[in-house]
Protein backbone atom coordinates (compact mmCIF):
# COMPACT_ATOMS: atom_id res chain seq x y z
CA UNK A 1 0.00 0.00 0.00
CA UNK A 2 2.73 2.49 1.29
CA UNK A 3 4.63 1.85 -2.51
CA UNK A 4 1.26 2.63 -3.99
CA UNK A 5 1.17 6.13 -2.73
CA UNK A 6 5.01 6.22 -3.10
CA UNK A 7 4.45 6.01 -7.02
CA UNK A 8 1.45 8.05 -7.30
CA UNK A 9 3.41 10.64 -5.86
CA UNK A 10 5.80 10.24 -8.21
CA UNK A 11 3.82 10.29 -11.11
CA UNK A 12 2.71 12.70 -13.40
CA UNK A 13 1.36 13.09 -17.06
CA UNK A 14 2.85 11.78 -20.34
CA UNK A 15 3.33 15.63 -21.65
CA UNK A 16 6.04 16.79 -19.59
CA UNK A 17 7.53 13.72 -21.56
CA UNK A 18 6.33 14.98 -24.63
CA UNK A 19 7.99 18.39 -24.40
CA UNK A 20 11.31 17.26 -22.63
CA UNK A 21 11.56 15.08 -25.88
CA UNK A 22 10.77 18.27 -28.38
CA UNK A 23 13.13 20.04 -26.15
CA UNK A 24 15.90 17.04 -26.86
CA UNK A 25 14.94 17.12 -30.30
CA UNK A 26 15.14 21.30 -31.16
CA UNK A 27 18.45 21.16 -29.15
CA UNK A 28 19.92 18.48 -31.03
CA UNK A 29 18.82 20.08 -33.86
CA UNK A 30 20.72 23.48 -32.68
CA UNK A 31 23.74 21.15 -32.11
CA UNK A 32 23.78 20.89 -35.57
CA UNK A 33 23.40 24.17 -37.02
CA UNK A 34 26.09 25.45 -34.11
CA UNK A 35 28.71 22.70 -35.85
CA UNK A 36 28.43 24.35 -39.15
CA UNK A 37 28.47 27.62 -37.28
CA UNK A 38 32.62 28.76 -37.59
CA UNK A 39 32.57 30.50 -33.52
CA UNK A 40 36.54 29.58 -33.30
CA UNK A 41 37.07 29.15 -29.55
CA UNK A 42 33.81 29.26 -28.50
CA UNK A 43 32.27 26.41 -31.03
CA UNK A 44 33.36 23.74 -27.57
CA UNK A 45 32.00 25.52 -24.81
CA UNK A 46 28.79 26.11 -27.24
CA UNK A 47 28.31 21.95 -27.15
CA UNK A 48 29.18 21.81 -24.12
CA UNK A 49 26.43 24.13 -22.90
CA UNK A 50 23.85 22.86 -25.16
CA UNK A 51 25.31 18.86 -23.81
CA UNK A 52 24.84 20.17 -20.48
CA UNK A 53 20.90 21.19 -21.35
CA UNK A 54 20.70 17.94 -22.79
CA UNK A 55 22.00 16.19 -19.73
CA UNK A 56 19.91 18.05 -17.19
CA UNK A 57 16.62 17.14 -19.09
CA UNK A 58 17.21 13.82 -19.29
CA UNK A 59 18.68 13.60 -15.53
CA UNK A 60 15.32 15.17 -13.90
CA UNK A 61 12.52 13.79 -16.35
CA UNK A 62 13.63 10.84 -17.87
CA UNK A 63 15.56 9.65 -15.05
CA UNK A 64 13.53 11.23 -11.79
CA UNK A 65 16.31 12.84 -10.05
CA UNK A 66 13.97 15.76 -9.22
CA UNK A 67 12.12 12.94 -6.89
CA UNK A 68 14.75 10.69 -5.49
CA UNK A 69 16.37 11.38 -1.79
CA UNK A 70 19.43 13.85 -1.09
CA UNK A 71 22.01 11.52 -0.54
CA UNK A 72 21.41 9.88 -4.04
CA UNK A 73 21.89 13.25 -5.72
CA UNK A 74 24.62 14.48 -3.63
CA UNK A 75 26.69 10.92 -5.52
CA UNK A 76 25.21 12.15 -8.52
CA UNK A 77 26.44 15.71 -8.26
CA UNK A 78 29.93 14.32 -6.65
CA UNK A 79 30.79 12.08 -9.50
CA UNK A 80 29.37 15.58 -12.06
CA UNK A 81 31.98 17.41 -10.19
CA UNK A 82 34.77 14.71 -10.76
CA UNK A 83 33.84 14.62 -14.49
CA UNK A 84 33.85 18.72 -14.96
CA UNK A 85 37.48 18.58 -12.80
CA UNK A 86 38.45 15.46 -15.68
CA UNK A 87 37.07 17.64 -18.75
CA UNK A 88 39.12 20.68 -17.15
CA UNK A 89 42.36 19.23 -17.03
CA UNK A 90 41.94 17.10 -20.22
CA UNK A 91 41.48 20.82 -22.00
CA UNK A 92 43.59 22.39 -20.19
CA UNK A 93 46.41 19.76 -21.30
CA UNK A 94 44.63 19.57 -24.87
CA UNK A 95 45.20 23.23 -25.21
CA UNK A 96 49.09 23.03 -23.98
CA UNK A 97 50.17 20.99 -26.03
CA UNK A 98 48.22 22.13 -29.37
CA UNK A 99 49.24 25.48 -30.54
Amino acid sequence: MEEAKEHSKHAHGYGIYVLVWLALVTLTGLTAAVAGINFGKLSIVVAIIIAVIKSYLVLTEFMHLKTEQRTFKAFIFVALFFIIISLALLFSDYSFYVR
